[in-house]
C-alpha cells in the first residue's frame, strides 16, 4: 500500500525527528519507522469501518423516530435505501476487516462515537443524500456512486475527523491522502458477492528494504554532504537553509550515489514534489538548483554508478 513517495516522506520525517532529538538509537528508530508503516493499515480500516458505523447510527435514529407517538407516515415507514446500501453491506460483512478490527482492538467508533454522529449529520445535510434516498433506482452502481460522492465530499475533507486522527497519531495526517485514495479504489472494485481483502495493503518486500536502506544510509552519511552543499550555496549560510530542505537534498544525494537502479530524474522529481508539501514556497526551486549543480559534478567525476540505460 505504501508507495515509494510515501516511503520517502516517512524517512524524511524520521530523519528530522532523530536529528532534532539527537538520538543515537538507530534500531529503535527503525522499529518505529516500520511501525508507522503498519499503522497506515489501521487508518485504512477505520476509514472503511466508519461507513458501517454511520449506517448503524442512521438505523438507530430511524428506529427511535418510528417509536415516537407523534411519528409521521414517513417516519413510520422510512426509506431504508442508505441502510441497505450494498457497498456498506460488503464492508460490514468483510471477514478480513472484521478480524483485523478484533485483532487490533480498533474500537474507536464505539469509544468516540461523537465523530460518527458528526459524519452522519453532514451526510444528511448534503443534497447527494436527499437525491439518493428519493431515487427510484436500486443498483450496486448507484450505491457505489453515492458512497464515492459522500466519501470525497463529506468524509475525506471533514476537519473534525482529520483533527481526531491527528490527536491519535500525528503521522496519520500525512497518511490520509494515500489512505483515502486506497479506500476509493477499494470501493470502485466491489462487485456483487465479493469480499474485501486486506492483501492490497501489504507493502512489497523490496519497498520495505528501500525504506530501511534509505533511512540507514541518510543517517550514516548525511554529514558527508555538508561541504558539497556549502560549495553549491555560496550565498547561503547552512544554518539559514531550512532543515527539511537540507534533509531532502541529502536524501536525494544518497539515492544518486547508493541506489544504482533509481534514475536521477525520478529522484529529483520526487524530492521537488515532496518539498512543495513539506517546506517553504521557494524550496522546490532551491532544491532543484542545488541538485542540478551537484549532479553535473557527479557526472563529471564519474561518481554515479547507475545500472541500465537512461538512468542518469
Amino acid at each position: 500500500m505504501v508507495n515509494r513517495r510515501h516511503i520517502r516522506i516517512k524517512v524524511m520525517q524520521s530523519v528530522y525527528a532523530i536529528l532534532q532529538s539527537k538520538s543515537d538509537n538507530l534500531t529503535k528508530e527503525e522499529k518505529f519507522l516500520l511501525f508507522s508503516v503498519q499503522k497506515v493499515i489501521d487508518l485504512y480500516v477505520l476509514q472503511m469501518r466508519l461507513l458501517v458505523e454511520v449506517k448503524n447510527l442512521a438505523l438507530e435514529h430511524l428506529e427511535i423516530k418510528k417509536k415516537n407517538f407523534l411519528a409521521t407516515v414517513e417516519e413510520k415507514k422510512p426509506s431504508l435505501k442508505f441502510i441497505k446500501n450494498q457497498v456498506i453491506q460488503t464492508i460490514e460483512k468483510s471477514t478480513e476487516i472484521n478480524e483485523y478490527i478484533s485483532r487490533k482492538n480498533l474500537n474507536n467508533w464505539k469509544n468516540d462515537r461523537e465523530y460518527v454522529r458528526v459524519i452522519w449529520d453532514a451526510i444528511q445535510e448534503s443534497e447527494d443524500y436527499n437525491d439518493y434516498i428519493n431515487s427510484k433506482e436500486s443498483s450496486l452502481k448507484e450505491d457505489m456512486n453515492f458512497i464515492i460522492k459522500i466519501f470525497k465530499e463529506v468524509i475525506a475533507p471533514n476537519e473534525k475527523l482529520i483533527d481526531y486522527y491527528e490527536s491519535i497519531n500525528l503521522g496519520w495526517v500525512d497518511d490520509l491522502p494515500l489512505v483515502n485514495t486506497t479506500v476509493l479504489k477499494t470501493i470502485k472494485q466491489i462487485k456483487k458477492g465479493s469480499d474485501i481483502s486486506l492483501k492490497i495493503l501489504d507493502t512489497k518486500e523490496d519497498d520495505l528494504e528501500f525504506l530501511i536502506d534509505l533511512f540507514q544510509k541518510i543517517i550514516l552519511h548525511h554529514e558527508e554532504f555538508v561541504a558539497e552543499i556549502d560549495d553549491k550555496t555560496p550565498n547561503w549560510d547552512t544554518d539559514r537553509i531550512a532543515d527539511i530542505d537540507l534533509i531532502l537534498i541529502k536524501m536525494a544525494l544518497i539515492e544518486f550515489l547508493y541506489f544504482p537502479s533509481i534514475p536521477t530524474k525520478v529522484t529529483i522529481n520526487e524530492y521537488i514534489e515532496i518539498s512543495k508539501d513539506y517546506s517553504t514556497a521557494k524550496s522546490s526551486y532551491f532544491i532543484n538548483g542545488v541538485l542540478d549543480k551537484l549532479l553535473k559534478d557527479y557526472n563529471k567525476s564519474n561518481r554515479l554508478q547507475k545500472i541500465g540505460r537512461g538512468l542518469l
